[in-house]
């Protein structure tokens, strides 16, 4: 696996690329790359550092493994490309997000301008086999993704943490709560959102609330 990532980020992440695991999760993706059909597309598995530089991240939101559908998956967690239909889980945080700040439900499901605003989105497996959840887990990712998470929470200030179900809920021990805030809730899935872990959790109107008072730009969700 060629990496190439963002020149703000190299500095912060350049020593997992050289730790043994990293070398492993390399081989292991090349040769599911070459076999399988995979998402995103090798050019793609870092576009969550691409779109959102280190210096500008304001907002960490984790989600868990890419989508495993054809076209879908675009290297920003929750997100999909231009003309691809909305999944359930993004449904519900714009629908949400329609509710909490008073604006249309928007038409395009990609989150780059939400990116490059400094909101890391950052799955927690960047990569995945086609039609199989899950399929490119406990091969490194994760470690790299929580080296991430590690690296943030001690070279930054103030950012706000966005965990959305038990899964990122778990992330929190990795983030220095003196220095960062964070808002949980349910995961966006219908599974939660339909039992009431979801709407009305108000992230999008509270994390800029917090940016305001930490003389931030507020992020045009």
């Amino acid at each position: 696996m060629q990496v190439k990532i963002a020149d703000s980020w190299k500095n912060i992440l350049q020593p997992e690329f050289e730790k043994p695991y990293f070398d492993s999760l390399s081989e292991f993706i090349k040769t599911e790359y070459k076999q399988y059909a995979c998402y995103p597309k090798g050019s793609e598995i870092f576009a969550a550092f691409d779109y959102c530089s280190f210096d500008n991240l304001k907002v960490v939101i984790i989600g868990q493994d890419p989508y495993h559908g054809p076209n879908q998956a675009n290297g920003l967690c929750f997100s999909v490309h231009d003309g691809i239909s909305h999944p359930p889980s993004l449904i519900n945080i714009f629908k949400e997000l329609s509710g909490d700040l008073n604006v249309p439900y928007p038409q395009s499901g990609n989150l780059e301008k939400w990116a490059k605003q400094g909101v890391l989105l950052l799955n927690a497996t960047l990569t995945v086999r086609a039609n199989e959840a899950g399929s490119h887990q406990k091969k490194g990712w994760e470690t790299f993704t929580d080296a991430v998470i590690q690296q943030i929470s001690k070279e930054k200030m103030h950012v706000v943490f966005l965990l959305w179900g038990g899964f990122a809920k778990q992330k929190m021990k990795l983030i220095d709560l003196k220095k960062h805030c964070v808002l949980t809730t349910g995961h966006p899935s219908p599974l939660s959102a339909n039992r009431g872990y979801w709407f009305g959790n108000k992230h999008f109107s509270k994390t800029n609330k917090m940016l305001e008072n930490m003389s931030k730009s507020l992020i045009e969700w």
